[in-house]
């Protein structure tokens, strides 16, 4: 999951904070943190994933200014051990999974700008904290990311594109539920998506039963909302995920080969 921007646009830049580890933050940086939270807050009740909700009410978010990383690690720490690692835009594969190894989840400390309020490619600070760090405090979502870093710092490089498959389809755009009625997000790629939360629900994308093979051989971009989601039975199956032989599923996926993508690569 190298954190890479495709386009030619300007750059984010994270912020560094000052001697006491605070970050300060302008007045037009605070809003769109507010503005994207207010939006989100009345979308998901009923399309987030109970797990999500109560890990999100315990962090108990600021609404009109972006919380600072400390407040987030006190939470963490106490429910699962985890904690944030203040990290630049982007990072490489290496430094992505060594942090997760030692239950460090990256965050970048910069938000998107009003044109990207949509939908951005580069994980901002909104995409981190609101999108994974309430689940943080789950179980099972928590182990799953510190074996998923594991994993990858014994992988080799072509065994690392096939694992990202793997983090892609559940911690970024994974639902939970078969039944319609009942199915949940709790990927954070979509959770911090405004748009994409409601499209993941809308019934028109392609709903798969999650089987690691085919999730290891899907092609997917990042610059356009997911065509293809995979479902879970329930969250508890991410500790199932974690303790299967993850790389010889990796090995039959490289001899098997990906599928034709859904959209042009």
């Amino acid at each position: 999951m190298e954190r890479t921007a495709l386009s030619t646009k300007q750059p984010y830049v994270s912020h560094t904070p000052d001697e006491q580890g605070h970050i300060i933050y302008s007045d037009c940086e605070n809003q769109m943190w507010q503005a994207l939270l207010e939006r989100q807050l009345t979308q998901l009740p009923g399309r987030a994933c109970p797990e999500y909700l109560q890990g999100l009410d315990k962090l108990a978010l600021p609404h009109t200014h972006i919380p600072q990383l400390p407040d987030i690690d006190a939470v963490l720490l106490e429910a699962t051990g985890w904690r944030t690692a203040m990290v630049p835009a982007l990072i490489s594969f290496g430094k992505f999974f060594k942090l997760l190894a030692n239950k460090q989840f990256p965050v970048a400390t910069f938000i998107r700008r009003k044109q990207d309020m949509d939908y951005i490619q580069e994980p901002d600070i909104f995409h981190e904290i609101v999108g994974h760090c309430p689940l943080l405090t789950h179980p099972a979502f928590a182990a799953f990311n510190e074996t998923y870093g594991k994993l990858g710092l014994e992988a080799t490089a072509q065994e690392r594109v096939f694992l990202a498959r793997m983090y892609w389809f559940t911690i970024e755009f994974g639902l939970v539920g078969h039944d319609p009625v009942d199915r949940r997000i709790y990927g954070g790629g979509i959770l911090s998506s405004p748009s994409e939360t409601l499209y993941a629900l809308s019934g028109e994308p392609d709903y798969r039963e999650f089987n690691l093979i085919d999730v290891l051989r899907t092609p997917y971009r990042i610059d356009h909302i997911q065509p293809i989601y995979y479902v879970l039975d329930d969250l508890e199956t991410l500790f199932e995920i974690a303790d299967s032989d993850v790389m010889g599923a990796v090995h039959q996926a490289q001899q098997l080969g990906l599928f034709e993508p859904c959209y042009a690569l």
